[in-house]
């Protein structure tokens, strides 16, 4: 069965009460039981729920997994992961990572005696000078949130000694892109807010692997601290997967025929996107991923105020946070998805206060590129 297919079928079979062709919206948060401990699978919807139960066995099989935890956001799915960890362990992250991710390492788990530390994951070398014997966990963001770096999971597996783990984020890539597993991860999360949900009208994440232990890990803490997705916001994001091929072809087109038009444009500095053969690691993503995605991130030579003024002008793109949806926004990740990061650290990390991002949607594409050109000819 191949991507699209399982998409639209994997997890998502005829109703057996009714034949309801969709899966329904199970909305209840509980379930009457025959006799004590006797039921029909489910009894609390915290712990379980068809509708969830549906969604993890469509995201398992987008990413050629045996397991899937769905969860409320996000940040709850890499919540849940680095629950399994304890205090005086070590992590290695991405030191270009989504400023959220990095909040919650540095300021939540940091507390917990948890050690992190940041380095480029792009570079080999880097990253093994920063593995200790109490490493267990190396966090991996490729593409990189908003720089766009690509790291090589395969040589990280190479590098990384289990039992220390290999998570990578994989919102930017998308399991249509990308396949962390096969590459030697243990674990992919995805903030199912963006491509997979598609339509930015759902918050959810989950964690994928196939492992079982770590997925029965994952499940006790998903149940246990209650981090789930409500069954309505399972379904939509269950809906919006079934056309996450067709709709990341088109994101992958435009953001390619963008980039390629701010790369030649005399007012750009400088244009973040793996699809071009300038990139550093444009022949690793040749590689690693099917095809290139629909993120950007760019500099222009003006002021960080014409800079904003030139986001704010635009008319298809919406000054917008968050990413992955049909329509295109652009945001200014050092003062919206990176705001919480310490200018010194932005600036040692190339995040800078003239980087924009671009998040490219599914519009006619002539309709995209005039509404750049209308925005820069005045700057």
């Amino acid at each position: 069965m191949r991507f699209s297919t399982r998409a639209i079928h994997v997890g998502q079979e005829a109703e057996q009460t009714t034949g309801a062709t969709i899966v329904p919206i199970f909305q209840t948060s509980t379930y009457t039981q025959e006799a004590v401990g006797k039921h029909k699978g489910f009894d609390y919807s915290r712990t379980i729920n068809p509708t969830r139960v549906a969604l993890e066995k469509q995201l398992a099989a987008l990413e050629n997994a045996a397991h899937a935890g769905a969860f409320a956001s996000g940040m709850a799915a890499t919540s849940a992961v680095l629950n399994l960890l304890s205090a005086g362990d070590h992590v290695v992250a991405s030191d270009d990572m989504y400023g959220g991710t990095y909040r919650l390492f540095s300021r939540v788990f940091a507390r917990y005696a948890i050690d992190f530390t940041y380095v480029d994951l792009s570079d080999l070398e880097a990253l093994r000078a920063a593995l200790r014997p109490q490493t267990r966990l190396v966090w991996v963001e490729t593409p990189t949130n908003p720089l766009l770096k690509i790291v090589d999971i395969a040589a990280t597996r190479a590098a990384v000694a289990k039992p220390a783990l290999i998570a990578v984020d994989n919102t930017f890539a998308t399991p249509y892109f990308q396949q962390p597993l096969a590459l030697g991860a243990d674990i992919v999360v995805h903030s199912t807010t963006k491509y997979i949900g598609g339509h930015s009208d759902v918050v959810g994440g989950v964690a994928i692997t196939n492992d079982a232990a770590i997925h029965e890990q994952i499940k006790f803490h998903q149940n246990s601290v209650g981090g789930v997705p409500g069954p309505f916001d399972a379904w939509l994001v269950m809906r919006g997967a079934k056309t996450l091929a067709l709709r990341m072809q088109q994101h992958e087109r435009n953001a390619l025929a963008i980039a390629q038009y701010l790369e030649k444009h005399q007012k750009v500095e400088h244009v973040n996107y793996p699809g071009l053969p300038a990139h550093p690691q444009h022949a690793l993503a040749q590689r690693q991923m099917r095809g290139f995605g629909g993120m950007l991130s760019f500099t222009l030579r003006v002021s960080e105020e014409r800079a904003m003024a030139f986001a704010a002008s635009l008319r298809y793109f919406s000054l917008a946070e968050s990413l992955g949806g049909v329509e295109s926004l652009i945001c200014h990740p050092a003062r919206m998805t990176h705001g919480s990061m310490p200018k010194e650290d932005r600036d040692r990390r190339g995040v800078t206060d003239g980087l924009l991002r671009l998040s490219v949607g599914i519009e006619d594409i002539e309709d995209l590129l005039e509404d750049l050109e209308g925005a820069l000819s005045p700057l």
